[in-house]
């Protein structure tokens, strides 16, 4: 797995690197991620995501530099990925909390006697109207896509 990845990060620098010079220009940078990602990036950001992994100060990357701003880049995306996992984990749990009945939904019922517990007292028609407002298919219950959508 990392071998693939190693060789297919290497394919990336060479077609990064337009003048084969061996090394990858903030220009070459912007270059390619307007072709591949549609992305126009300011030559400003460019110089500065270059710099960040530019360790002999030449301005340029070299391949070793590129592997390890590549190799920065992956552990922020698996951080993040983390993140909302943990978002989601925390979600799902608020989510049982309110979803008493072992419906997989959020009711009416359910919801008034949650915020009875908490002490914000709710009568039926305002548990059902503070529900109506996120029910994004109209069948009078929060389901957890809707409970998320809601909570952010």
């Amino acid at each position: 797995m990392v071998a693939r990845k190693s060789g297919e990060l290497r394919a990336l620098f060479l077609s990064l690197d337009r003048d084969a010079d061996g090394r990858i220009s903030a220009a070459e940078l912007r270059e390619c991620m307007r072709a591949t990602l549609g992305e126009d990036v300011p030559a400003g950001e460019a110089e500065a995501l270059v710099a960040s992994a530019d360790a002999d100060g030449d301005g340029l990357l070299c391949e070793a530099e590129f592997l390890e701003l590549a190799q920065q880049a992956a552990w922020a995306g698996d951080a993040a990925e983390e993140d909302d996992e943990l978002r989601i984990r925390a979600l799902r749990e608020a989510f049982g909390m309110y979803e008493m009945e072992g419906q997989g939904c959020i009711t009416p019922a359910s919801l008034g006697r949650m915020l009875g517990r908490l002490g914000a007292e709710r009568g039926a028609g305002e548990c059902r109207a503070m529900i109506c407002r996120f029910d994004l298919d109209g069948d009078g219950v929060l389901s957890f896509d809707e409970f998320k959508i809601m909570m952010s």
